[in-house]
């Protein structure tokens, strides 16, 4: 089946009062991250495309920084002064179009052009073409760089703007990633946040199988970082890690987000089958009614 209008349907949520309270903030988060799978289902469904699993490992993560942490607004998507976010682990654009269209930055009926032909939301997200995309990303191992970049930015201008960067784990197999955060250690960039999504699992294989990131806390340590671990699918540890940053005055942050890809369909979750796997249409209706139940909460399971 190809994509359509009519497969767009997710609400516009926008975000809560300053003054809410975190309860009312959390049950905000956990209804747009619901939403959010809900709509990114039926895109990779319909358009026969896109990596879901990652999709569904990230969206707790970015449905609380644009819910309720970070400095932007569609209004303030140009201010200098701006926080930024970048998506490193950039093939998982379809979660980020979804969620940027959930907040007000993206028009909602524009998803259905997502991975068409001359469509502004391709496979890897594109500055130039969206609106909230801070940096064109896809090739592993480039988006902590470019935001250490930005944060570098920050400091000289000597803004209190902060920086956030979402990182796989397989991605931190790239040098790269941490010849960038010697320069951040160097330059006490304590406005710089490394978020990795730690699902274990990479393209084809667990990360331990691959080339095995333990002991990352360690490591990140080693590497100049503050360093705080948490469930990267509960709303309220996230909220309060995220919003709390910088841990250490003069250290940048590494958050550890533990993770599952695919959470949280039973089926999917924890399989490595679903790094870009698209479900058929019997697997698309259980999924869809997985993620209706009233009782999800997008917790942890």
């Amino acid at each position: 089946m190809t994509l359509t209008v009519e497969h767009a349907t997710l609400p516009v949520l926008g975000r809560l009062p300053i003054h809410s309270s975190r309860a009312e903030q959390i049950a905000h988060i956990a209804e747009a991250a619901k939403q959010i799978r809900i709509q990114d289902l039926k895109l990779v469904h319909h358009a026969g495309a896109g990596h879901i699993g990652g999709d569904f490992s990230a969206i707790d993560i970015l449905a609380t920084l644009y819910g309720a942490v970070l400095h932007i607004t569609p209004e303030t998507v140009n201010d200098p002064e701006r926080d930024r976010f970048i998506l490193s682990k950039g093939h998982v654009a379809g979660a980020l179009y979804t969620t940027l269209a959930a907040f007000g930055f993206l028009p909602v009926a524009e998803l259905a052009t997502f991975l068409k032909p001359l469509s502004a939301l391709n496979g890897h997200p594109n500055r130039n073409k969206v609106a909230g995309v801070e940096a064109n990303t896809g090739p592993l191992g480039h988006g902590l760089p470019v935001a250490v970049g930005h944060a570098l930015s920050a400091k000289l201008d000597v803004s209190l703007r902060r920086t956030y960067v979402l990182v796989g784990d397989g991605e931190l197999q790239e040098g790269s990633n941490w010849e960038a955060m010697m320069a951040a250690s160097q330059y006490q960039l304590d406005r710089l946040t490394v978020i990795v999504d730690r699902n274990r699992l990479q393209q084809g294989a667990t990360t331990k199988e691959t080339n095995d990131l333990d002991p990352l806390p360690e490591k990140a340590a080693a590497f100049g970082f503050a360093v705080v671990e948490v469930n990267g699918h509960d709303h309220g540890e996230l909220l309060d890690v995220l919003s709390a940053v910088p841990f250490r005055p003069g250290k940048p942050t590494f958050v550890i987000a533990h993770t599952h890809k695919g959470h949280p369909i039973s089926f999917m979750s924890n399989n490595v089958a679903w790094h870009h796997r698209v479900p058929d249409a019997a697997e698309f209706q259980q999924a869809l009614t997985e993620l209706e139940r009233p009782r999800f909460t997008g917790e942890l399971v």
